[in-house]
């Protein structure tokens, strides 16, 4: 049977429109955009938003949310010097120079008082003193103190101190370092990146580490990458501080015609719109659409701003609807500048659209291949 050209061309129609209605990756920007309702009626669910230079200061004042946040403190510089506190043990050495002395035996000179534990209440027990409170003293005062104490007793005495810190002078790495422990703070002023080296460092493996102090029943938290870079940010590690590093719990999803479709950790502090792409690998060549990226997101209940009528100018403290579109346009200066600017928000939803070009180059590779079978016939 010998095909002609009308032949051809009707085979090809076909498969054309059979590659129009094939499955896609991912669907085209009107369709993505299209809600109706059972009966086909065109609804409004979700408002559209372009990201460019004119909405993102609108954008950027709605609410943040997606993961919990924490209040940090600043660094503030403390006394070099040790505080005593309950549950350290002392080393006193007690120098007496006196023959009869009521502290050393014959031949003596020094009497060691060792492993003298500050009980819960502060204080400890001296022979010729009897309970004495040392806690909140640095070993200086301590010392001076006692020697003060034994003035009456022991006119000549001379005093040494020295501080074994016990719970109440440590602070805790529970997690994400290389060697976790309890750690004894020399003094008042151990920064916590200090107390994060002696742990060996943070393990390779967390991705974007953020850091968790707890103290007393207090919580506070913040990446490790803003403490690189702010030293005002690398606080003061306090006794019975615990301190846990983790994984930043943050994720955005990317699906349709991207390079890569996959859920995303958060790789640093802030991540727009230009970084996920990159983090996904880009568009999909030959199918993406760069001329809409869209970023689905909905927002709690409680951050809706209802406008008052319809074509009215939406609010600045939050968006019209709780299900948002953001279109991005990364053909033109503007949708990149704006891109990079536009704040990716934990659970959001980066898709890729089908751009018609794939199915034209569909079409036209069809027509190509039979026009190159009619030509061998």
């Amino acid at each position: 049977m010998q095909f002609t050209f009308r032949h051809i061309a009707m085979i090809g129609l076909c498969l054309a429109l059979s590659a129009c209605n094939a499955p896609r990756g991912a669907g085209f920007r009107s369709e993505v955009l299209a809600a109706r309702n059972p009966a086909n009626e065109a609804v409004a669910d979700f408002a559209v938003f372009s990201v460019t230079r004119n909405s993102l200061p609108l954008i950027s004042g709605w609410p943040t949310f997606g993961a919990e946040t924490y209040s940090w403190i600043k660094h503030v510089d403390q006394p070099a010097s040790m505080i005593i506190s309950p549950g350290d043990t002392l080393q006193i050495s007690i120098w007496d120079a006196e023959e009869n002395s009521l502290l050393t035996s014959p031949g003596q000179r020094v009497a060691q008082l060792q492993n003298v534990q500050v009980g819960t209440d502060g204080r400890i027990f001296l022979p010729f003193v009897g309970d004495m409170k040392v806690s909140g003293m640095s070993p200086a005062t301590a010392r001076e103190r006692i020697q003060d104490m034994l003035l009456n007793t022991v006119p000549s005495a001379q005093v040494q101190v020295n501080v074994e810190p016990g719970r109440g002078n440590t602070a805790t790495l529970v997690s994400g370092v290389n060697s976790p422990g309890m750690f004894p703070l020399s003094d008042r002023n151990i920064s916590l990146l200090s107390l994060i080296g002696q742990g060996g460092g943070v393990l390779e493996t967390v991705e974007n580490p953020q850091v968790r102090l707890f103290r007393g029943s207090k919580a506070y938290g913040i990446g490790l990458d803003r403490l690189f870079k702010d030293p005002m940010l690398d606080t003061v590690v306090q006794g019975g501080d615990r301190i846990v590093i983790a994984e930043d719990e943050r994720y955005f999803l990317s699906l349709g015609a991207a390079a890569t479709e996959a859920l995303h950790p958060f790789t640093k502090a802030e991540v727009t719109a230009l970084d996920a792409m990159s983090i996904v690998g880009g568009l999909a060549e030959a199918r993406a659409n760069p001329q809409a990226i869209l970023v689905l997101r909905e927002y709690p209940a409680g951050a809706v701003r209802p406008v008052a009528q319809v074509g009215a100018t939406p609010r600045a403290d939050g968006p019209p609807q709780d299900r948002i579109v953001f279109t991005i346009d990364l053909t033109n200066a503007d949708g990149l500048f704006s891109a990079g600017k536009f704040q990716i928000q934990s659970g959001d939803l980066v898709y890729v659209t089908e751009s018609p070009l794939g199915t034209a180059n569909s079409v036209i590779s069809i027509f190509s291949n039979l026009l190159l079978a009619r030509a061998r016939i």
